[in-house]
C-alpha cells in the first residue's frame, strides 16, 4: 500500500490542559484487500492505546525510538475483503525533544508533539494518527476542544461549532499528503475569500491590522505564483501564529511565532516564501533519494525573484555565491543531489544558493519564456506525486526541445564549482573598428564545465555597456570580438550569472568569512573590566572553534586565519585605522565615526570587517560593545548578518541601527583599458524581471 492513498476519517476529543488526546480513525483502503486474511502493520506514539473494531485483530507490538517521538509499531490480522478498519486510541504523546522540525531553524526546541494548555502541535513525526508505510493520506478531521479553542488543519474548512460548552472544528483535504498536521488554540479568527483561495489568519491576540496585512499579502502572493506556475493546490492558506517562536510552512498554512509575524520585513520576505511551498514540496512532493530540488527553487521564485523585482538581483546573487565561498571549503562540498535539509550554514550554500543560481543559469540559456513553460509543464504533470530532479529535466526538455543531461549532470551531481580568470586582454585598431583579444581559463582542478559566459563591453562615447554570451566547454577559450569604437572595459560574468567560486576580490569582506572559518584567532583585550573581558569570553564561545589570546601576547597579528579583535581597549584596534581608510571610517574617543556619522560608543556595539591590505589576506573583524547585557543578543544575531561589513546595535536586545557593505574598489574579472575622466563602474541596463515576463503579452 505505500504507492497509494488512504483515506483517514479521524474524530479527535483534545484536553490541552491535561495533555489527552482520544481518536478514532476509520481508515479505508483504494481496494479491498486480498480474498483471504493479510497483515498490515502501523505506528502510532507510545504512549496511546490503541484498539481495533472486530473482525480486525490486534496481534503483535514492538517499540521503536526514533527522534523525537517513541512509538509502537503494530500488526493488524484483516479479514478477507477488508474495504479497512476502525481504529481507537487514547492517551498522552511520549516523546522526546528535538532541536529542529521539518526543514525551518527554530530558536527554541519544540517538539514533533505537543499538548498542553500553551497550545497543541501535532505532526506525522510524533505519530499522533496511525502511519500506514509511510504513504500518502487523504482525510477528514473533526476535532472536538474546550470552549474557545480553535483547530487548524491542512484543506478545507467547516466553521466551528459549540456543541455543550465545546467547541467542534472540521477540516478536509482529498488531495494526496504526506502528512496530517494538527494545531489548536484560542485563536482570533481573520478570514477574506481570494480569487484563489480562502485566506486565513489565526492569531493568539485580536490585532485586525495585522491580519489585514497578512491577508492582503496572502491575496497578493497566492494570485502571483498562480499566474507563474498554475492553480494553487488548495482551498485556503492560513496564517498561524505559534506560541513557541517557530517558522514552519505546511501545506495550506505556515506556523509562525508571535515575534516573527510582527517583523516588518517578513510578510514580503519568509512569507511568500511559505505561500511558494505549496506548490514546490507541498504541491509536488520531493523525491529526497535523488535529491531536495524543492529548497532551491523556492528560494530562486521567492526570496531571489522579489528581490529581483526591485533592482536587486544582482546584488543577491553576488550575496549567494558570496555565501558557498565563505561557508564551503572542499571537506564541507557535496552535491546538490546529495541535499536532503539544511543543517548548517555549509548545506545551505549548497541545497539553497546552488540550487538556485543553477535555475537562475538554466533559465538564462532556455529563454523566460521557455523556462516558465517547463515550470508549468512540471508542475501540472507531478502535482501531489512525489519527484526529482529528472522529473524537472523531463519537463525543460519537452519545453525546450533541447538535451539537458550535461547541465543536470555537471549542476547536479558533481561536486564543486568553476573558477573564471581573464588573462592577456588587448585591443587593437583594424581598418574597420577595434578587436578585443583575451583569454578566459578555469583554474579549477577538476575537469572543465560547460558554461554559457556572459561578458560585458563598454565602448568609448557609450554609457551603458554590452551584453555578449560565450560558449566555453574547455579550460581555455580565446576571446575575440570586434566592435565599431573602442572598447574601454572588459568585465566577465558582471553581474553573478554563474554559478562559480567567486575571486576574493569580487567580494566585500564581510562576517561570514570569519563565521565560515574554524581556524580563527580571538584577541581579547587585556584592559577592559572584568564584566566586559568575561562578556567577550562568553561571545567567543558562541562562535565556535578557534585559539584564545588576549591583546597582551607580543605575537604578530597573522595573515592566513581569520582575527577577531574585541573591546574599544584593545591594543590592535588603532591598527585597523589603516584599513578603513579608503571607507570613510575613523575611531574618535567617543565612538566610531562611518560615513560621516558618528556611533556613540556609550548607546551602540559597533562591527567592522576588514580584510587587511585589502588583499587576498583574511578577513578581521573588530566589535566593541561597552553594555554587557547586549552580548546575549549579539552572539544569536551576528550570525544573521553575515553578507554585511559594518553594523551598529542599540541597547540590550539589541536592535540593529546600521548595516551595510563595502565597496568592491576592483575586480581582476573587470578590466579597464583605458581610464575615462569620471571613471565610473561600468554599467549595464537593467534586464526586465520574470514577474515582468509573466504580465508580458
Amino acid at each position: 500500500m505505500a504507492e497509494t492513498t488512504i483515506q483517514h476519517d479521524l474524530v479527535v476529543k483534545l484536553e490541552p490542559q491535561d495533555g489527552y488526546l482520544a481518536a478514532q480513525d476509520r481508515i479505508r483502503f483504494p481496494q479491498p484487500v486480498a480474498a483471504h486474511e493479510s497483515e498490515l502493520t502501523f505506528t502510532l506514539n507510545a504512549g496511546m492505546v490503541p484498539v481495533v473494531d472486530p473482525p480486525a485483530r490486534l496481534v503483535a507490538s514492538d517499540r521503536y525510538l526514533q527522534e523525537p517521538a517513541t512509538f509502537i509499531r503494530y500488526t493488524v490480522i484483516l479479514p478477507k475483503g477488508a474495504p479497512g478498519l476502525t481504529l481507537r486510541y487514547q492517551g498522552r504523546l511520549a516523546q522526546r525533544p528535538a532541536d529542529t522540525e521539518r526543514s525551518a531553524p527554530v530558536e527554541d526546541l519544540f517538539t514533533a508533539g505537543h499538548i498542553g494548555p500553551e497550545g497543541v502541535y501535532l505532526s506525522g513525526a510524533s505519530h499522533w494518527f496511525p502511519r500506514i508505510d509511510n504513504g500518502l493520506v487523504s482525510f477528514s478531521l473533526e476535532v472536538d476542544l474546550p470552549t474557545g479553542w480553535t483547530a487548524v488543519s491542512q484543506g478545507k474548512r467547516s466553521v466551528g461549532e459549540s456543541r455543550s460548552a465545546r467547541s467542534v472544528d472540521r477540516w478536509v483535504e482529498d488531495q494526496p499528503q504526506d502528512d496530517i498536521m494538527l494545531v489548536a488554540n484560542r485563536f482570533h479568527v481573520y478570514q477574506r475569500d481570494t480569487r484563489h483561495a480562502g485566506a486565513y489568519a489565526f492569531l493568539l491576540r485580536p490585532e485586525r491590522a495585522l491580519a489585514h496585512r497578512y491577508l492582503e499579502a496572502t491575496a497578493r502572493y497566492v494570485d502571483l505564483y498562480t499566474r507563474l506556475i498554475g492553480p494553487y493546490p488548495y482551498a485556503k492558506f492560513a496564517l498561524v501564529e505559534n506560541f513557541r517562536e517557530t517558522g514552519y510552512g505546511f501545506p495550506s498554512f505556515t506556523l509562525l511565532g508571535s515575534r516573527v509575524i510582527r517583523l516588518p520585513f517578513i510578510i514580503h520576505t519568509s512569507y511568500p516564501h511559505e505561500i511558494l511551498h505549496n506548490w514546490w514540496g507541498n504541491g509536488v512532493y520531493v523525491d529526497y533519494a535523488s535529491g531536495n530540488w524543492s529548497e532551491g527553487l523556492t528560494a530562486y521564485l521567492a526570496d531571489y525573484l522579489i528581490r529581483e523585482e526591485r533592482g536587486q538581483g544582482v546584488e543577491y546573487r553576488r550575496s549567494a555565491l558570496q555565501k558557498y565561498r565563505n561557508y564551503v571549503g572542499q571537506e564541507q562540498d557535496f552535491a546538490l543531489g546529495e541535499f536532503r535539509a539544511k543543517h548548517g550554514e555549509a548545506s545551505e550554500a549548497v541545497g539553497y544558493n546552488k540550487a538556485l543560481m543553477f535555475f537562475h543559469m538554466l533559465r538564462r540559456r532556455l529563454g523566460e519564456r521557455v523556462f516558465i513553460d517547463g515550470l508549468r509543464r512540471f508542475y501540472t504533470e507531478q502535482r501531489f506525486r512525489v519527484a526529482g530532479y529528472s522529473d524537472l529535466q523531463a519537463a525543460f526538455e519537452a519545453e525546450s526541445g533541447l538535451e539537458l543531461q550535461q547541465d543536470f549532470d555537471q549542476w547536479v551531481s558533481r561536486v564543486g564549482a568553476p573558477t573564471l580568470h581573464v588573462r592577456d586582454v588587448h585591443v587593437r585598431e583594424t581598418a574597420g573598428g577595434y578587436q578585443l583579444t583575451a583569454r578566459l581559463e578555469q583554474s579549477q582542478d577538476d575537469p572543465a564545465y560547460r558554461l554559457q559566459v556572459p561578458v560585458a563591453v563598454q565602448l568609448e562615447g557609450r554609457d551603458d555597456g554590452l551584453r555578449h554570451e560565450l560558449l566555453m566547454s574547455e579550460k581555455n577559450l580565446e576571446v575575440n570580438l570586434t566592435f565599431p569604437t573602442r572598447p574601454i572595459r572588459f568585465a566577465v560574468d558582471p553581474e553573478f550569472d554563474l554559478f562559480r567560486r567567486l575571486d576574493t576580490a569580487e567580494i566585500p569582506p564581510a562576517l561570514g568569512e570569519l563565521f565560515g572559518s574554524d581556524q580563527a584567532l580571538f584577541v581579547l583585550p587585556a584592559a577592559a573590566p572584568d564584566t566586559l573581558r568575561e562578556a567577550y569570553r562568553g561571545l567567543v564561545s558562541r562562535f565556535g572553534a578557534g585559539r584564545v589570546i588576549t591583546d597582551t601576547n607580543a605575537e604578530p597579528l597573522p595573515a592566513d586565519r581569520p582575527v577577531w579583535i574585541l573591546g574599544w581597549e584593545n591594543r590592535h584596534r588603532a591598527a585597523l585605522a589603516h584599513e578603513f581608510l579608503a571607507e570613510d571610517v575613523s575611531f574618535e574617543p567617543q565612538g566610531v565615526r562611518i560615513h560621516g556619522e558618528l556611533r556613540d560608543r556609550d548607546e551602540e556595539c559597533v562591527v567592522l570587517v576588514a580584510r587587511r591590505d585589502r588583499g587576498e589576506s583574511a578577513a578581521l573583524a573588530w566589535i566593541g560593545c561597552e553594555n554587557p547585557e547586549a552580548f546575549a543578543g549579539l552572539a544569536r544575531k551576528l550570525p544573521h548578518y553575515s553578507k554585511y561589513g559594518y553594523l551598529s546595535f542599540a541597547g540590550s536586545e539589541p536592535a540593529n541601527v546600521l548595516k551595510g557593505q563595502w565597496r568592491v574598489s576592483a575586480s581582476p574579472l573587470n578590466v579597464t583599458l583605458r581610464p575615462t575622466p569620471d571613471n565610473h563602474p561600468l554599467r549595464l541596463e537593467q534586464r526586465r524581471s520574470l514577474i515582468d515576463t509573466i504580465d508580458a503579452p
